[in-house]
Formats: C-alpha cells, structure tokens, sequence
C-alpha cells in the first residue's frame, strides 16, 4: 500500500489510499519492473521460464517498439496474444485535450484509469525538446504563486501513469523506431507532428511534489533510465522539489537526476509567505541538504528556480542576499530567474523587465549563472506555474458532452 498525503499548508501527514481498481479487471503491466511482470505471468498459469522470457519481450515491445497493445508482438505466438490481451493492458493516459500555444509549446489535459485529470507540457527548441511531466493529481504545497498550488492533491500517480506521459510523447512525435507516419496534414486536437525535434529532456515540474510520492518517481524513472527500458540519461532528467529535505539525499542516492530546487525568496518572512513548506524545513536546512546532495559538482550544478514578483523578493539586496547564501554552502549552483506568469486571481504581478535584468546582472557579477527563463505557453496556460487541470475551469460532464457531440458529428 502507498503512502498518500493530505492536502496542507506545511507538511502533510501520509495516509494510506489505494488508486481505484480497472474497471474490466485487467492489470495495467506499463511501469512495472520486468521481474513483476514475469511473476504476474506465472500467476496467470505461465511456468517460470516461459514466463521470464514473455516478460523480456513484453519489455523490449513497450520501450523499444511503443507498442500498446498485443496482437501486433510478432514474436509472441498468435494464440498467447489474446491470451494476454484478456488479463494485461499496456495503458497510454486518455487526452482529454490537446492544445498549442503559437510558440510551439503543447500540452495534454490527460485522465487517469480511475477518471482523475492532469497536465503535462512539451516545449520544443532548437537544440532540444524537454517533456514537463506531473508526479501527482493536484498538489500539497500551496505556494501561493502557483496556480497549481490552488488545487487540493486527488492521488499519487502510478510509476505507469507517469512512465505513460512519456510514452503518450512519443507517440505524439512518431520517435519510436516504427513511429506513426500516416499524420494528416493539418492537425488536429489529438494529433501532432514531430516537426523535426525530438524528445531529449525531462522535467518533473508539473503538477505535484515529486518528492512527496518518492517511491512512484523512482521506479518510473528507473524504466525511463534503463539501457534496455526508455534508455534516456540521468543527466537529461531534472527533478524539482519545494525542499521536502528528508527525501533529498535519498532522491540523490536512489534516483540519481540533476536536482532543481524551488527557492523563490532568501528570507525567512517572504518565503513562509510563497513556500508554506519553508515554515516546516527552513532554508538554511534546505541549503545544507543541497551541499549534501550526492553528485553535485561543477559539472551538475543543483539549479535555484526563483520567480520574481514585483516588490516582493526582486531587489537588489535579495540578490545579493542570494549571492551569499550560495557562497556561504559553497555550492555548484545556477539560478533560473523565472519572469511570474500571470493567471486569475493571482496575488502578485511580475518584476519589470529592467528589475530582473538588475536582479540577473548582481548574480552574473558574482560568477554565477543566471538567465531569465523566456515564457512559454502563456497563451494556453502551460508556462511555469501555470499548470491547473482544466477539469475545474470545465466540468467532466461539460468534457464528456462535448466528447460524445465530436463523436456524433464524425458520424
């Protein structure tokens, strides 16, 4: 049974809560370990050995192939596939909806199996494409400049539900060696093009604490980092954490990504206010859990998010307070100096251009790096910050309604 944690403003306390059965009674086989998988097979009646090599194959068609389903594993033997089909499924999230800003950011309104909404967002650049994926429906830090933070956390995703927002990219961007290549072309809500770049970075930076559903996150990025699972490395993955500073050694240790901590402010007074976590864990403590992090180095640096709200926590004392406190841990560190992204109801505005620039150059001046992270996705709500699953600006019933009135109208 996993731990799950009730919504708060400081440090929730873990609860048990399981995530609601399939309806059809089949066993979701996407994020589980190969070893699990050949001891589900043998449980439904395969022997051993059979079962240890179904399971290799089984692995090598989901990660190597993108497969979803069964009856196209060639290799398989055809009367197995049905087999198969009637007691496993490999799952992809439902889209619920599909939007593109004009710069090219897209993102997914994805539902859970159990019908609960999330988000993740791929924003596409020259030289990369980076993949923001969520770690819980909903979230339990309430930092108050994040319209995430405004949503009370549902459940835990499943190492397969977040394997899955990988693997529903990659779908998306024909990557897999046999990718789809019959994409229309006009697109539309659901269907998209690779326009020439690629999956090549992740982020756990949307919805959720990912540190607040540990065990989930690691396994699922042990299938993402696994040579003969996702095979992409551990220095293309970044995790970002609010400070929950008894998971992080582990979280260095055990998943073993480059760590992104969101600091925001550098008093105690303004970050109790916009981080409610730092009245639990303060930021002296989280400081010291960041020089302790294993694997830091010059070369992996631990990267500060910091968003700037005007009058707030953007002066040049704050920088240079910034400043001191990085030198002062003596860390491997860069800062991202985050413009605040607007959204309804939002208690700040953002710093004026010429105050982050002055923010930035103080930092620069001391020899560390700090760039202002350009918006993306404003148009559609999928900038840092931003994130909050369109469920509650419509109601499921609204969604299905107009789901069933598009179905209608294809005839």
């Amino acid at each position: 049974m996993r731990a799950m944690q009730i919504p708060g403003h400081i440090d929730p306390v873990p609860v048990p809560r399981e995530v609601t059965p399939r309806a059809d009674g089949r066993i979701d086989i996407l994020g589980l370990p190969k070893s699990r998988i050949a001891s589900l097979l043998a449980d439904a009646g395969l022997d051993t050995r059979l079962a240890k090599l179904r399971a290799k194959q089984l692995w090598h068609w989901m990660y190597h192939r993108g497969a979803a389903d069964f009856a196209g594993m060639t290799d398989i033997a055809k009367p197995m596939r049905p087999w198969l089909a009637e007691r496993f499924v490999i799952a992809r999230p439902e889209i619920v909806e599909a939007q593109q800003s004009r710069d090219g950011t897209r993102k997914w309104l994805l539902r859970t199996a159990d019908a609960h909404d999330y988000e993740m967002v791929f924003i596409p650049d020259a030289d990369r494409g980076t993949l923001c994926i969520s770690s819980q429906v909903g979230c339990t830090l309430n930092c108050r400049f994040c319209h995430t933070g405004t949503m009370r956390l549902v459940r835990n995703l499943t190492p397969g539900e977040i394997v899955g927002q990988v693997m529903l990219a990659r779908d998306s961007l024909g990557e897999w060696p046999r990718g789809r290549m019959d994409v229309p072309d006009e697109e539309t809500e659901s269907e998209y093009r690779a326009d020439g770049r690629l999956l090549t970075n992740i982020v756990l930076m949307g919805m959720g604490e990912p540190l607040y559903n540990f065990d989930n996150v690691r396994d699922a990025m042990a299938i993402v980092m696994d040579a003969e699972g996702l095979a992409l490395s551990k220095r293309r993955i970044t995790l970002s954490t609010s400070g929950v500073v008894p998971m992080m050694a582990r979280c260095g240790e055990e998943i073993g990504v480059n760590l992104a901590v969101s600091l925001h402010a550098v008093t105690k007074e303004v970050r109790d206010e916009i981080v409610p976590l730092n009245r639990k864990y303060g930021i002296e403590e989280l400081l010291q859990a960041c020089a302790d992090y294993p694997g830091a180095s010059n070369a992996r640096r631990i990267t500060f998010e910091y968003v700037m709200l005007k009058g707030r926590n953007d002066s040049d004392d704050d920088a240079r307070e910034l400043v001191r406190l990085i030198c002062k841990y003596a860390l491997a560190a860069k800062v991202n100096l985050i413009p605040f992204n607007p959204w309804d109801g939002a208690p700040y505005q953002c710093s004026d251009p010429q105050r982050i620039r002055s923010f930035s150059n103080i930092i620069f001046e001391a020899g560390i790096s700090a760039p202002v992270r350009t918006p993306r996705g404003r148009d559609i709500d999928a900038a840092c910050g931003q994130l909050k699953t369109s469920a509650h600006k419509q109601s499921r019933a609204e969604l299905d309604r107009l789901a069933e009135e598009k179905q209608l109208a294809l005839g």
